[in-house]
């Protein structure tokens, strides 16, 4: 609705004089605050992050959990390409990239003038073994599935690479720009951390601490503005928490959500959450009783209240999940879909049709899982009964939960970071050759769905195509996705960034090149 302006009315001598008064009082502390929103070099970033072990590797291949995610990619090295904050592929070490019409071919140019840490030049030769570093036979990366469609890999020329894909691939850059695949030089020793980051390693205990320094040949302009960056290794959230309020960190991940109201109320700290693809899940078995009804399913996913699990278990940090793995920020979520609700004469209704007037289960469980994933099976527990399905939960031990129950157990609870696109996800998880088909899900039509929008450039149509997916995994599928959970930390009030990236914690893992100080700290 438009709404006239009011004509302003003639000052007189005495408003005019108080009016410049008052803004030249308030001058430098206007002055002071553009300044500190402005990017600002120099002082040292301390983080206080969780994961961290002794058996951790800087070979990008083995990088696994937040501590070396922030270390590898966040500090050290750079990938092709980079995911902004509204979460579209930018060209980073490349400098561009051309597609062929059906999304087989994908040409990239480098940047040039780009070099490594102890002065080598970017050249091609160095992207290609980076890439093939996760590509071989004895390969354990975690993203040698996500680079399986790769045919052929060549350079062209010293400045640019090309890509030959066995299918159509539309979302291919978003590929490259996961944190494994970042480039190290072709002729060097992966464990060194020598890469093109904005960082240079000086110390590193794994499991203990890291230590970087600014890289002074940086070839990116704004960005990489501490002049030094440390980061300890805490498991535990109690002691991250106390790290932060006695100052011997400035950033903490993953806080305490039980406690976080009081965090935030305590001067000089700043909570900051963003809402991105990371979800908690209940995958069942689809090939084995009685999961292979596609009724119990349904009654299972009817009989868990999402609306209460977002308020007990993530104390309303986060968002309601509609039990496919698409987030609400996502280009192709399905807005018009109908959220799923807790229902349990719905459930019921579904266990009668499967022919059940009850039902009994196991639920394996352990807060390996994710924060609270006990607390989310006792509480499941409570809601199914209402619906005449007895859970009995089964707490299993944190060491060995991923490999001896989840992909083994037919029922249990997983967590996932998730992908920047559907076609991602649902090629890691819910197609029917995907090693972490965690649902054993075979579905002729989610799959031809799948193999046509992933090489369709048309993005309306790939978007119908994903909604199409995003309903069978829903309705058919063999997964409840009651919730979506975002990533808290806590941070010195006087940190200063951007808009921040969702799509990873910690800005898209680079909070230490995109953060400045809006003063040294202690200074005045």
């Amino acid at each position: 609705m438009l709404t006239a302006s009011p004509v302003p009315r003639p000052m007189s001598r005495r408003q005019f004089l108080a009016s410049s008064l008052g803004l030249a009082a308030a001058a430098p502390g206007l002055l002071a605050q553009a300044r500190a929103d402005r990017p600002q070099k120099g002082g040292l970033l301390r983080l206080g992050i969780s994961g961290g072990f002794t058996s951790d590797s800087l070979d990008p291949a083995r990088i696994s959990d937040a501590f070396m995610t922030l270390l590898s990619f966040g500090q050290l090295r750079n990938t092709l390409v980079e995911i902004d904050e509204q979460g579209r592929p930018r060209p980073e070490l490349a400098d561009g990239w051309d597609v062929s019409p059906d999304a087989r071919v994908w040409r990239f140019g480098l940047r040039r003038g780009v070099e490594f840490h102890h002065g080598k030049t970017l050249e091609a030769a160095d992207v290609l073994a980076s890439i093939n570093h996760h590509r071989g036979r004895q390969s354990v990366s975690p993203v040698k599935v996500l680079l399986d469609n790769i045919l052929h890999l060549r350079p062209d020329g010293k400045a640019g690479v090309v890509f030959e894909l066995r299918d159509g691939q539309a979302d291919f850059p978003f590929v490259l720009a996961d944190i494994h695949l970042t480039i190290q030089p072709h002729d060097g020793d992966v464990t060194t951390g020598v890469g093109t980051g904005g960082y240079q390693l000086v110390e590193f205990e794994p499991g203990v601490r890291s230590l970087t320094r600014r890289n002074p040949n940086y070839w990116r302009a704004g960005r990489a503005h501490f002049e030094a960056v440390e980061m300890l290794a805490i498991a535990d959230v109690n002691a991250r928490t106390a790290a932060l309020q006695t100052g011997r960190v400035d950033v903490i991940n993953r806080c305490e959500l039980k406690t976080l109201h009081l965090l935030s109320r305590l001067p000089g700290i700043q909570v900051l959450q963003t809402h991105g693809t990371k979800h908690y899940s209940l995958p069942m078995h689809t090939d084995v009783a009685p999961f292979d009804n596609p009724d119990v399913r349904l009654a299972l996913k009817y009989a868990i209240d999402r609306d209460a699990l977002l308020r007990t278990i993530l104390r309303g940090y986060g968002s309601l999940g509609n039990d496919h793995p698409i987030s609400r920020g996502q280009p192709s979520f399905a807005a018009r879909l109908a959220q799923r609700h807790y229902d349990p004469d719905r459930a019921r209704f579904h266990l009668r049709r499967a022919g059940l007037d009850s039902l009994r289960l196991r639920l394996s469980t352990s807060d390996a899982a994710f924060p609270g994933a006990v607390d989310t099976a006792v509480l499941y527990r409570e809601h199914a009964a209402r619906a005449g399905i007895a859970l009995q939960t089964v707490r299993e031990p944190a060491d060995g939960y991923w490999k001896n129950v989840w992909l083994t157990k037919p029922f249990c609870l997983c967590s996932w970071n998730g992908q920047p696109t559907p076609g991602l996800m649902f090629a890691t998880a819910y197609a029917e050759d995907a090693v972490w088909n965690d649902t054993h899900f075979r579905h002729p039509r989610f799959n031809q769905l799948l193999r046509a929008a992933r090489a369709e450039l048309d993005e309306p149509k790939r978007a119908e195509q994903y909604a199409e997916m995003q309903t069978i995994v829903r309705d058919e599928g063999g997964v409840i996705i009651p919730l979506f959970a975002a990533d808290v930390c806590a941070a010195d009030s006087r940190l200063r960034f951007g808009q921040l990236a969702s799509h990873r914690e910690l800005d898209g893992g680079r909070c230490a090149e995109r953060w400045w100080w809006a003063r040294e700290p202690g200074g005045s």
